[in-house]
């Protein structure tokens, strides 16, 4: 891969990888369904009976699902810059689809609510610095006071070798019948090349910055970290 453009299309644009992505995805993440679950448990806390939520990087439609099971009451706006992954995400759903309205394109694409609560999970890490803060604002902007916002993605060290440590045991983590050593590698390197990754404590300063309160840390796997703040 040359850019970060053939990255993201590769990832999820492809169809073959699209077609993947339900699979590949718990692979990569270590956790991957566990943290799911953790996420839905976080935002049942604070929200009631039809509450409406806002899924920023709602492809493939996974969480879409989990935390649709986990209360039959609430509705979704999901939102993804990707036409193909939001189609995965309608197949993914089933019957569920009809409680979920999805948009193409990226946080402006989001209806401005307000919202009783937003996910942002395994997305930002694919955003600069600058597109970050942006969108942690416009996804603040968009939610009740007090609102959850649970946020998940690539986040550690930079320093002392902590990067290339944590980038090796990602890659390591990957490895099974279904991903060879040479395929981890290589995106591996395309992860360190393209992706902006942060240490944990610049993330949380990003999110009080935005406008969110108590961040708390509750999910960890490796190179991922997952917190809960409030708006």
């Amino acid at each position: 891969m040359d850019s970060k453009a053939d990255f993201l299309e590769a990832a999820f644009h492809a169809p073959e990888a699209v077609a993947k992505y339900v699979d590949s995805a718990p692979i990569a993440v270590p956790g991957f369904g566990d943290m799911q679950r953790m996420a839905a448990l976080l935002l049942a806390e604070r929200v009631q009976s039809h509450g409406r939520i806002l899924v920023i990087g709602a492809g493939g439609g996974l969480e879409l699902k989990v935390f649709a099971e986990a209360e039959p009451s609430w509705e979704f706006d999901g939102v993804d810059p990707s036409p193909a992954m939001l189609q995965l995400a309608e197949q993914t759903l089933g019957p569920l689809a009809s409680r979920v309205r999805l948009h193409e394109g990226k946080v402006d694409a989001a209806p401005e609510g307000p919202f009783d609560a937003a996910t942002c999970i395994l997305t930002l890490h694919f955003a600069d610095l600058e597109e970050r803060k942006q969108m942690l604002t416009a996804i603040r902007q968009r939610l009740k006071p007090q609102a959850p916002f649970i946020v998940v993605h690539l986040s550690f060290p930079q320093t002392d070798g902590a990067r290339e440590r944590l980038l090796s045991r990602y890659a390591a983590y990957m490895v099974r019948p279904a991903v060879d050593a040479e395929k981890a590698s290589q995106f591996r390197k395309a992860v360190d090349a393209y992706l902006t990754i942060l240490e944990p404590q610049r993330d949380e300063s990003l999110l009080q910055e935005a406008g969110f309160s108590d961040v708390e840390l509750f999910y960890a796997g490796f190179a991922f970290r997952g917190w809960v703040s409030y708006a």
